[in-house]
């Protein structure tokens, strides 16, 4: 009798850490050089891939959970893993222009700037190859693909010799992971191996750019005012209506990156949401700059800073992390500043408009309505 997948997957592993300086903890968790990914460790990865399961790993935006993109058996696990819906399309990672072509068609005046611009947090949407699944692309004509900018990534792409599948590893709706121990905590076993990478570098999804209509549906960490320059033509930007029925980008159609905690979202000036913050006589959580934090000495507020204003990108990269703190403490619910909607701050708000579902205010009396329609 032939022994599974399953126990030659397990025994690789035991042999190839025998010689390894690291050591396997609970779940099958390997911990590797964010720089320089140790080989045998990718390799571990990277078999679990070509077995078909699955692997959580770090790109330089946030933690992706990825399957063989070729294998539609394997892909259908990442959205029983997430409980994501079947027709929310996911995002190609290749290591090469050569294994783009081979899963899409690049259109040929943009051939030569994907080239300069790859590995970077930039998706782009072209038509998708046949060999694809449906599972893959949500049944669409296109596909959502983009070379991540991580070393580990990289390798694990190249080791695994397919494309990877992957959409955020978290639950769906939950705000993505930054740290493997996110992951760790929320899918559990339910990846085969998690890589543990260290924190990544922008903490918010990467830009996708639909080529065809050269329409941002998503930003991200490489901002409208880049591709302009980049691209020598400004792109249009996407919103998504309400009752979308076919999203053509992960990101679109359902609510994202929500505490279970009720988020609402000041939209005014930041001294008045210093008076509201200091006015309030309930628990609750206010996320926001330095500068909104410092200004409130409310002893029911308990204040969680993403950094200076004047630092957009660490701004940025604590979003998820803040958004899902909410959760660990003992708070009615949070409040959550805006920022400006430029550059990367036009991802951050993208966001937040998401996490809040809507519960938008500016006044007091407008945050007291929220708070009684929420029963809170």
């Amino acid at each position: 009798m032939q022994p599974s997948l399953l126990f030659l997957f397990k025994a690789n592993i035991l042999e190839t850490l025998n010689n390894s300086k690291y050591k396997l903890l609970s779940n099958m968790i390997l911990k590797v050089n964010p720089l320089k990914p140790e080989s045998k460790l990718i390799k571990i990865a990277a078999d679990a891939i070509k077995s078909g399961e699955l692997v959580a790993f770090p790109t330089e935006t946030v933690y992706g959970l990825g399957a063989d993109a070729l294998n539609g058996e394997a892909c259908n696990k990442i959205f029983t893993a997430k409980g994501r819906p079947q027709d929310n399309p996911l995002i190609v990672h290749v290591d090469s222009m050569k294994m783009a072509e081979s899963v899409g068609e690049i259109p040929k005046e943009y051939r030569q700037i994907l080239n300069e611009i790859w590995p970077s947090p930039i998706t782009f949407i072209i038509k998708k190859k046949a060999k694809l699944p449906k599972s893959v692309t949500a049944g669409l004509e296109t596909v959502a693909v983009r070379m991540p900018a991580h070393p580990i990534a990289l390798a694990l792409i190249k080791e695994a010799n397919t494309p990877i599948a992957a959409p955020s590893a978290n639950l769906s709706g939950k705000p993505s992971p930054t740290e493997a121990k996110t992951i760790i905590e929320e899918l559990g076993k339910k990846a085969a191996v998690i890589i543990d990478g260290g924190p990544t570098f922008f903490g918010l999804e990467s830009t996708v750019i639909d080529l065809d209509s050269f329409t941002i549906v998503r930003p991200g960490p490489f901002t409208p005012e880049e591709i302009a320059k980049k691209f020598g033509k400004k792109p249009k930007i996407y919103f998504a209506p309400k009752n979308i029925e076919k999203p053509i980008s992960p990101g679109l159609k359902y609510r994202h990156y929500a505490p279970d905690k009720p988020l609402f979202l000041f939209s005014g000036k930041r001294e008045n949401l210093t008076k509201i913050s200091n006015a309030i006589e309930r628990d609750f959580c206010v996320i926001g700059s330095n500068e909104l934090c410092n200004s409130i000495y409310n002893k029911h507020a308990l204040k969680i800073s993403l950094g200076a204003l004047g630092n957009p990108y660490e701004i940025a990269k604590n979003l998820f992390s803040a958004l899902r703190s909410i959760d660990k403490y003992a708070v009615d619910f949070g409040i959550c500043e805006s920022f400006p909607d430029e550059g990367i701050g036009l991802a951050i708000m993208n966001r937040l408009g998401k996490a809040c579902g809507g519960n938008i205010f500016s006044e007091m009396t407008q945050l007291k309505k929220l708070i009684k329609i929420g029963h809170i």
